[in-house]
This record gives C-alpha cells, structure tokens and sequence, in this order.
C-alpha cells in the first residue's frame, strides 16, 4: 500500500517551527513524510532536515517524496528518543527545530495487516519497528491480568479494564487470542451492552492502551524532551502534535519543568537551587484544530499543538 497520511495541523506546526531559512530542522516521526516536505518548502538551499521514524515503510515513502529535495535531507530508520546519539554520529552538534507528531499514522491504521485497527480483521501486531520483538498478541497472551489491567486502565482511560482483562484471560485459556477481530469480539463480551451503546467504538480505548504498550509510546516522549532542548540552539524551537490526553500531559508536564525548574521551597525570599529556566513556552494553551481541518480530516479532531523555544 502506498503510504498515506494527512499531516494534522500542517500550517500551524511548521508556522511555529520555523525560525531561520537556512536552519537545521528534526522531523522525529517521519510518518508520510507531510510536515517534512512543507519544511523543507519553506526553508532555502542551504536548510537541512533530519526524518526520523521507525517504521520502515515510512522511511522508503520518503525516499520517493522527498526526491527532489534528496541533497539536503538525511533519512534516519530509528526511534526519535535516540535523536542525540543519531545527530552525534552524523557530526551534527545543533540544530534548530524539532517536530513530533505523535501516534499512530493514518497509513498505519489502513493498512490492515499492520494490526492496529479494530476495524480490520488482521494478526494482532500493532508494531511500529517490526523488527521489535514484542506484539499485540505477545502482550494478550502473555501478560497477567493485573498486567492487562493495568495497561488497559492506565494507557487508555478505560472504565471497564478490569472486566477486559479478565475476559481476555478467560477467553486465551480455551485458545489463543491471534486476530483484532478475536480481540475486538472479546472487548465487546466485557462491556455491558447499555456501556456500548454511547460513545466510540468499544474497542478504541484498549487498543490504543496495547499499541502504547507494544510501542512504548509514553517512555519514548518522557525521555526524549530534555534531550531536544539540549540539542537546539539559542532560539531554536520544539513543536508537538499529541493526540490523547496521555501525551498531552507528558509534554505539558515535562515544558512547565524545563521552563520552571526552580525547586525551591515557595516561601524562599530567593532561589539558591540555581536551576535556571531553558526554555520559554510559546503556547500557553495547546493550538487547536481549525473546524474545517476536523471536517475534512475528522482524525484530526483531538490534536493538540504545544511548542516551546530554547532560552
């Protein structure tokens, strides 16, 4: 399949990006290659940018769209938290901007045999990296049910996680759960009916729960915030799209930390920790898609943009 993504909130991310023509720009999840094109855009000859993905699929759409800027962009098949090792070993020292867009990509979604969708009937995977050893169904077969409970609750706000795993375990001692359909049948058999009958789809929560858990989503944004900020120069900018509520507390969580870090007792007439700010917010409440981007792209609808510069 060829791969396909709508980039969410393409004007406003790379508005706010956007610093120097001849800058140095990050495009740490690649996905189809949209926000990475528009950079490149709207930077000149001498501007360069960096595309960053695990997914390999998206790596090899880049190739082909971004043919004709190839003398300029370097290609990276890696985790955007391993930025610094893969600027170090490309003899880059700063640079000045870095995007994350993160979640799952439209192409991930529609391909089927990718196993992220409930939509779909395909192997239970959900990998980003399919070179990585855990997959959904390593996860639903093999992790306990407080492990599952945990997972569906925590990673995906969902009410009724203790019945889903508890359903789930039930249901892989009669024979493996190997398919989303099988999942996706037997999410439904734990939510009551009169539950299911409002909201999303059923499934929705608990498979995103799985798909960050596989992926590792949460401790890849963790850990990789302060080392953006220590890799952008003066000026230089960080711009994330999250997507849940999960995300979207990490990076405010981890902004207000880097451009607060005084910990100080309130009461001290004057700071004596020396912690001094390294960055300034620029957003002190997330950008928000525009109505009409959410029409025509209705995955669009909980994007949230927060961007911060290096002081």
């Amino acid at each position: 399949m060829e791969f396909q993504h709508v980039p969410v909130m393409l004007n406003e991310a790379v508005d706010m990006l956007i610093v120097k023509d001849d800058g140095i720009y990050v495009d740490g999840t690649l996905g189809g290659a949209g926000h990475s094109e528009e950079i490149l855009k709207r930077t000149s000859e001498s501007g360069k940018l960096i595309g960053i993905d695990r997914d390999l699929d998206a790596i090899n759409n880049a190739k082909i769209k971004l043919e004709r800027y190839k003398d300029r962009v370097l290609l990276i098949n890696s985790k955007f938290s391993s930025l610094k090792s893969i600027l170090k070993d490309n003899g880059i020292d700063k640079v000045d901007g870095v995007l994350l867009d993160l979640g799952v990509s439209s192409h991930q979604l529609d391909e089927a045999s990718r196993g992220f969708s409930y939509m779909h009937d395909a192997p239970l995977d959900m990998r980003m990296d399919s070179n990585s050893k855990i997959t959904a169904q390593y996860i639903v077969n093999n992790y306990s049910e407080e492990e599952l409970k945990d997972i569906i609750r925590d990673y995906g706000e969902e009410r009724w996680a203790s019945r889903i795993a508890s359903f789930i375990v039930k249901e892989r001692e009669k024979a493996p759960i190997v398919s989303t359909y099988d999942l996706v049948d037997v999410i439904k058999a734990a939510i009551p009916a009169k539950a299911r009958r409002d909201g999303p789809h059923p499934a929705k929560r608990t498979f995103q729960a799985i798909r960050i858990a596989v992926n590792r989503e949460l401790e890849e944004i963790e850990n990789v915030i302060p080392d953006i900020v220590d890799v952008l120069n003066e000026g230089g900018r960080i711009s994330i799209i999250t997507f849940h509520s999960l995300e979207d507390r990490i990076v405010k969580k981890a902004f207000k930390e880097l451009a607060n870090p005084c910990t100080c007792p309130p009461d001290f007439p004057i700071c004596v920790c020396n912690k001094k700010p390294k960055i300034k917010i620029l957003t002190n409440k997330p950008i928000l898609p525009k109505k009409e981007e959410i029409e025509n792209n209705p995955r669009a609808r909980s994007a949230k943009l927060r961007v911060a510069e290096k002081l």
